[in-house]
C-alpha cells in the first residue's frame, strides 16, 4: 500500500488548465471527501450500471466468442491511498501482461512509465471496436459505487508507474483517482508523464462541483466527436 506522502499540497496551475477552466471557483477543501462529491458518484453511477447491464450480456457473447478469455479483468490500480481492483470489460487476448517484455521495443511512450502501441498485437478484434468508443471502462461504475474510484479524478496508475512520481506529486496517491478527469480530457494517452502528473496536480488543489461539472460536459462532447482522445 503506498504510504501517504507527508509533504505539504503544492499548488499546480499549468497555464492551458486556467484558460480551460478560469471560471470554475478555487476548490473547497471540504468538497473531495464531502457528501456532495459522493451523492454525485452515486447517481451517475447507477446511471452508469444501468448502461452496463444493457451492454454486459451482448459483449461476453462478442468477447467470448472472439477470444478465450475473462469478459471482465480486475487490473491493480492505487486510489484513494491503497491498491484496488480497476474493473474494465478485457480487450486484450489473456495473458497479455506476460508479453510486455517481448514487446517493449515497440513502445512509443519512452518520456516516461506508460506502455503504449498503437497497433497492440495483443489487443483483440472485438477489443480495438470497444475501445474505440471507450466501452471497456464502463464496468468501472462498480469501483465508484463501491466508493473505490470516483467520476472524476486523478488518473488510476499502476503501482509501478506510481513509484516514478516526483515527490511533489507524491499527494496524488491519497486522491481517489477517477474515471475521467483534467488529464484525461487534455489528451492523456499522449500526454508525456509530467505534464499529466501536472494536469492531476492542478485538479486535486482546485476541485470543486463546477470543475467536475465541467470535465464531465467536456469528456461527454469528446466521447461524442472523437473518443479515442479520452
Amino acid at each position: 500500500m503506498p504510504k501517504r506522502a507527508n509533504s505539504g499540497e503544492i499548488s499546480f496551475a499549468p497555464p492551458s488548465v486556467e484558460t480551460a477552466f478560469s471560471f470554475a471557483p478555487a476548490r473547497r477543501h471540504s468538497y473531495g471527501t464531502g457528501a456532495t462529491k459522493r451523492i454525485l458518484d452515486v447517481v451517475i453511477s447507477l446511471g452508469g450500471l444501468s448502461f452496463f447491464a444493457i451492454l454486459y450480456p451482448l459483449f461476453t457473447l462478442v468477447i467470448k466468442l472472439d477470444s478465450r478469455g475473462p469478459v471482465l479483468v480486475k487490473l491493480p490500480r492505487v486510489s484513494g491511498g491503497s491498491i484496488i481492483g480497476l474493473y474494465k470489460f478485457r480487450t486484450m487476448v489473456a495473458g497479455a501482461h506476460t508479453q510486455k517484455k517481448r514487446l517493449r521495443h515497440l513502445n512509443e511512450r519512452g518520456d516516461g512509465p506508460f506502455f503504449k502501441m498503437t497497433h497492440d498485437p495483443r489487443v483483440t478484434r472485438a477489443g480495438r471496436i470497444i475501445r474505440r468508443f471507450r466501452l471497456d471502462e464502463v464496468p468501472q461504475f462498480i469501483n465508484v459505487l463501491r466508493g473505490e474510484l470516483s467520476v472524476v479524478g486523478p488518473r488510476p496508475h499502476e503501482l509501478q508507474e506510481v513509484a516514478q512520481y516526483p515527490d511533489e506529486f507524491k499527494f496524488l496517491t491519497r486522491e481517489r483517482a477517477g474515471i475521467t478527469g483534467l488529464s484525461q480530457i487534455n489528451g492523456a494517452s499522449s500526454l508525456p508523464f509530467s505534464e499529466e502528473l501536472e494536469h492531476d496536480g492542478y485538479y486535486a488543489q482546485h476541485k470543486s462541483l463546477w470543475l467536475d461539472l465541467a470535465i464531465m460536459g467536456k469528456t461527454a462532447i469528446i466521447m461524442l466527436f472523437d473518443p479515442s482522445a479520452v
